[in-house]
């Protein structure tokens, strides 16, 4: 990795399922990596599209604490629904946890192992 990367680690996140970090600072960016919606004490997955989206945004939000920034910092977010069925209820909860002026967002519909929404974010390191 360039000496110009540091690596973000938070147990206030849940842990990479693989070999890869929660997040990335580089120059004046922060790049999470896409995180699920597992809360990082209990390891509880929870069903309703809602909550799991609720949770992912609070991983999101521990890991750009740990780097020193916020939710009002992101100026991109990319969410993979597991079913599109799925966009109004996670755009009501993404509306309530980010402000305005919202982050840019691509939403995709992927399938996904046992989880309906994924969400990855690129923040600004002031």
């Amino acid at each position: 990795m360039s000496d110009n990367f540091k690596s973000i680690s938070t147990k206030n996140a849940p842990s990479p399922a693989g070999p890869y970090s929660q997040g990335i600072i580089t120059d004046n960016y922060v790049f999470t990596a896409g995180q699920r919606p597992q809360d990082p004490v209990t390891g509880e997955i929870k069903k309703d599209i809602k909550d799991q989206t609720r949770q992912v945004i609070k991983n999101i939000e521990s890991i750009l604490k740990e780097a020193g920034c916020s939710l009002k910092d992101v100026v991109r977010t990319t969410v993979y629904l597991s079913d599109i069925k799925y966009f109004d209820e996670m755009n009501s909860v993404y509306r309530e946890m980010f402000s305005e002026p919202f982050p840019t967002r691509t939403t995709i519909g992927v399938q996904l192992r046992g989880i309906d929404v994924e969400i990855e974010a690129i923040a600004l390191k002031k």
